[in-house]
This record gives C-alpha cells, sequence and structure tokens, in this order.
C-alpha cells in the first residue's frame, strides 16, 4: 500500500471507531503473532515455603480474625493478574480454634491439606471432611463450605479456583451463609460422599456431580508406590489423577489434580501443551525447566508452568521426588483446544495385558 493509501485507511479506522466498528484487518497483526501457537499466558515463577509461610505466620498478627474473606494469599503471576489466566492458587492459614466463615460461590475449589490433623475439617454442604497432611477436600462450585480448625496449633491448606475462567466468562456468584457454620447432617447414612463409593442405594438416583469428597493421601501415598515400578509418562513420570468417584472422568468439570512421583535422578522429556498448570511440591528436590527458564524447588515450595510453554523436570534428589498439581484440561478438552507437542501422550497407552493372553501359541 502506498503512503496515502495507509494513511487513508488510518483515518478509516479512526471513523469506524467512532461508530463502535472495527474492520478485520485490524487483527491481522495480531493473527500473525500466534502462527505457530499462543503467547504463553504469563511467566513461570516459583514461591518458596519459607518466605510464603512467614508471610502467612505474619498475616495472623495483622489480621487477628480471618473473617469471611479468609487469611488467604493468592500467588500473582508477575505477568497476569492470578496465578494462570485460569486459575488462582495461593495459601491459607488458621489459628487454634478459629472457623472461617460458610458461603458458596461459582468458582470451583479444592483444598491440599499442608499443615493439619484430626480436628481440621472442611464442611462441604453440610458434610465434615477431615484434613490430615497432604489429602485432598473438593469444594464444587455452589456449595456450602466453612473450615474449622479444632487443633492446637496453626494448619495450612493450599487453595486453587478456576476464578480466571469464571470471571472471563462472567459468569461470578457469591452467597454468604450470614453465620459461621453451616448445619451439619445428622444422619451418617445421608452423606453424599459416600455415593461415590463401590456400595450406593439402589433406591436413589446416581450423583454424579458436587460430591463433598475427600481423597486421604494414605490411599494416594499407597498407589502411588504400588505403580512406582512403572515406565509412566516420559513427560510427567509416574502421574496419577485424582479421578471422579463415580464418573472416572476429571477431579471437576473445569479443574483436573494430579499426582506425580520422579525417580531419583529422572529426567522427564520435554513438552508443551495448551493448559497450563500448578504446582505444589510434596518431598524431594528438583528443576522444572520452563522455556529455559529453570525453576529449583525443595519441599512445600509452589510454581506455576503457562500454557504452551515448553517444560521438562528433572529430580536432582536421591530419593522420590512427589508434585501434587491441578491443570485446566478439562476446559480445554471440552472445548476441543487441548493439544500438545511434540505428541499426544494425555491418555494415549493401552492397559496392562491381560496375563493368560500373552501365552504362546
Amino acid at each position: 500500500m502506498s503512503t496515502a493509501e495507509i494513511s487513508g485507511l488510518r483515518e478509516f479506522d479512526v471513523e469506524l471507531e467512532a461508530a463502535n466498528l472495527r474492520g478485520q484487518w485490524i487483527y491481522d497483526e495480531m493473527l500473525e503473532s500466534v502462527v505457530g501457537g499462543p503467547r504463553p499466558a504469563g511467566v513461570p515463577f516459583l514461591w518458596r515455603w519459607q518466605d510464603v509461610h512467614a508471610k502467612l505466620r505474619k498475616s495472623c498478627d495483622v489480621m487477628p480474625e480471618s473473617l469471611t474473606a479468609r487469611r488467604n494469599l493468592s500467588f500473582i503471576n508477575p505477568d497476569t493478574r492470578g496465578t494462570t489466566h485460569t486459575m488462582n492458587m495461593g495459601m491459607q492459614m488458621l489459628k487454634p480454634g478459629e472457623i472461617a466463615y460458610a458461603h458458596r460461590h461459582t468458582m470451583a475449589a479444592l483444598r491440599f491439606a499442608i499443615q493439619g490433623g484430626p480436628g481440621l475439617v472442611t464442611v462441604v454442604d453440610g458434610e465434615p471432611c477431615q484434613m490430615d497432611s497432604y489429602d485432598l477436600v473438593l469444594t464444587p462450585r455452589w456449595t456450602w463450605h466453612d473450615h474449622e480448625n479444632a487443633t492446637s496449633e496453626n494448619v495450612v491448606w493450599l487453595d486453587v479456583l478456576d476464578i480466571g475462567l469464571v470471571l472471563g466468562l462472567n459468569v461470578p456468584f457469591y452467597e454468604p451463609y450470614g453465620e459461621k457454620r453451616q448445619p451439619q447432617r445428622e444422619n451418617l447414612g445421608e452423606h453424599l460422599a459416600d455415593r461415590g463409593g463401590l456400595l450406593r442405594p439402589a433406591w436413589e438416583q446416581v450423583k454424579t456431580a458436587n460430591f463433598p469428597y475427600r481423597y486421604p493421601w494414605r490411599d494416594v501415598e499407597r498407589q502411588l508406590q504400588r505403580m512406582a515400578g512403572l515406565a509412566g509418562s516420559p513427560y510427567d513420570g509416574v502421574v496419577l489423577r485424582y479421578a471422579n468417584p463415580v464418573t472416572g472422568g476429571s477431579t471437576m468439570p473445569t479443574l483436573d489434580c494430579w499426582v506425580q512421583l520422579l525417580r531419583p535422578g529422572q529426567r522427564t522429556e520435554a513438552h508443551r501443551h495448551t493448559s497450563s498448570a500448578v504446582y505444589f511440591v510434596v518431598r524431594g528436590e528438583g528443576t522444572t525447566v520452563v522455556d529455559e527458564v529453570e525453576l529449583d524447588w525443595g519441599p512445600h515450595d509452589s510454581f506455576v508452568v503457562p500454557n504452551w510453554s515448553t517444560h521438562h523436570f528433572v529430580n536432582r534428589s536421591a530419593q522420590d521426588a512427589v508434585l501434587f498439581s491441578v491443570n485446566d484440561i478439562p476446559t480445554l478438552k471440552a472445548l476441543d483446544l487441548y493439544y500438545e507437542e511434540p505428541e499426544l501422550s494425555l491418555g494415549v497407552q493401552p492397559f496392562p495385558p491381560v496375563p493368560g493372553n500373552l501365552r504362546s501359541r
């Protein structure tokens, strides 16, 4: 285009803007920038446990009562409004005898206990869920929930919510219960969490969503150790999903929780995917390299891997390293927007073969 033509087009752009219109040509530069995939939303970043825990202790002094807002510190990525563009991760502390008031919202949320134990519970739709250290408790969207610390020590847990997704779709709803505690179910037989087990009432409808569900760490650890000798994923090691207890699908409709074991000295292969993920180190020391940025982590550190960022894991310790993580894969898969490079690795390997079928003929 000539100089005069460019000038005329720019004047026309201003004219269109005044009429609340926009020419398609405005997007050409944007489309050229995403040839080969999106720009990662956010940057690789790590939050040290010792730093976060110190701030949590200080928050107990400057905020003597947790109130409805919670004594929660959100992890803010330097390049996004949240931890990722779809999720917020943070840590919350309760003092002995303290209650975090009951409320509900359309953000799906989960709680992963870091310093828990008998006496720490999250009550979900009237059902108390115990939070021992490293237990996972779900508070699905629009379920009433409150937290109570009946222990003699400060307790800490990890919060993850799909708040970026909910705000981006402009569907946030919030409702305080109006009292500290919600009423709890008196009849143990009415607990919905039990409907996610192997035995269920034959006379009831099948409940498939919004379970007030707890995944005890003792069960997770046992399963990790049983599968520790398998090859696992070349990109994530021995990685297990916290499956929906009824459907076997993702933990919640928008979020999936994983736990992965990296053997001593293991170095995984590099890949990238359109989903983003947040990580918490249960144990071990290692490095996650994200787009050539080295995140050196140790016990209870947290870090983020933005979407479409090439990354791999290295276990630098002499023991197994174990990472808990949350991703937005279910959202991407529901929209048919989940991609991986250099290959699709999620859910592609076959089941273990039947031994009897392997006999020579």
